[in-house]
């Protein structure tokens, strides 16, 4: 049965205003909570990128039977691989059952070239998150690790680790990178706005070498009371991410999407989150895209009144989409 996420947007909102979001949508009945885990926000305008590993022990304590995933790069910019596994096997520990999965990716300038060792090209950094995962399973797994660069690792062992290894699941947003996550990945993360995509990426995994393994979509949806607000509060919010190609994995400032993007205009944003005022056209939408085989949909309400939004798919979109399943 698919389970339903909420999605923490860190890059939009408060540490503190994210804590009673996740309070309300576990009351709500929501599943799972999903992370992000930036430096930046991707616009100037959404204003907020708190440390998401801090955030997520507050999370899991100020919940009760939440389920918290995130998305992090392992690629020894930010983060070494070492030091993500001990703090995923921390709070996996702490919280036995509560840290399914942590998704791993390649990265984007705007949160991982601050370290200012310079960005390389897509090859370069997906065989640098190949080694990084693979360094990470056997931490997680109590094995002694030792391995030369590019992600050098000499020695390392975790000495706190959850009863069973968390699942390290690979996140792509192509059919080519979903085929190639198929082969060393635990599961695929991916997002796509077009239902031909999605359903391109998971066979291309599937085909891969991720058959019987799970599949987590985010999907980017705008409610609001009216069609008017939810499609201009959508391009207020979430026009930053619509950046094309190769700009949104290189461009280093959330200025810099400010810029790429200041042409598209509101009715565009349609080609890239779901948007209605429409609860019914939600629950339509939402039921497509877990009739992929999605084992968790993540749901980003990516503008507007956030508790709102728990209330009322809460009470009226959940329950809809619990019942088809049923």
């Amino acid at each position: 049965m698919t389970l339903y996420s909420y999605h923490v947007s860190h890059e939009q909102h408060s540490p503190r205003d994210l804590l009673r979001y996740v309070q309300q949508a576990e009351a709500a009945g929501f599943d799972a909570a999903f992370s992000s885990d930036h430096l930046q926000p991707w616009g100037p305008a959404q204003g907020h990128s708190a440390a998401t590993w801090s955030w997520l022990g507050a999370a899991l304590q100020a919940t009760q039977r939440l389920r918290f995933s995130a998305i992090t790069v392992p690629g020894g910019w930010r983060y070494h691989p070492v030091v993500l596994a001990q703090a995923i096997a921390t709070l996996a520990s702490m919280y036995p059952g509560r840290v399914p999965w942590v998704a791993l990716g390649s990265g984007e300038a705007l949160n991982e070239a601050c370290i200012g060792s310079g960005w390389p090209a897509k090859p370069e950094r997906q065989q640098r998150l190949q080694k990084a995962a693979l360094a990470m399973r056997e931490l997680l797994r109590g094995e002694r690790v030792s391995q030369p660069a590019p992600v050098a690792v000499d020695d390392a062992r975790l000495w706190v680790r959850p009863d069973a290894p968390v699942p390290l699941v690979g996140a792509a947003t192509s059919a080519e990178t979903a085929r190639w996550c198929g082969s060393w990945a635990d599961g695929l993360l991916t997002v796509a706005s077009r239902f031909d995509d999605l359903q391109a990426i998971v066979q291309a995994f599937r085909e891969g070498g991720g058959a019987g393994k799970p599949v987590h979509v985010k999907v980017d949806v705008c409610w609001a009371p009216s069609e008017d607000e939810a499609l201009h509060a959508a391009h207020a919010q979430w026009r930053y991410n619509t950046a094309a190609g190769a700009a949104n994995e290189d461009a280093r400032h959330p200025e810099d999407f400010d810029r790429l993007t200041r042409e598209m205009s509101a009715e565009a944003m349609r080609g890239h989150v779901f948007i209605s005022h429409d609860l019914q056209a939600h629950v339509q939408h939402l039921r497509q895209w877990a009739s992929v085989g999605a084992d968790t949909l993540d749901i980003h309400q990516v503008a507007g009144d956030q508790a709102a939004f728990i209330q009322r798919f809460g009470e009226q979109v959940l329950p809809a989409l619990r019942r088809s399943a049923g």
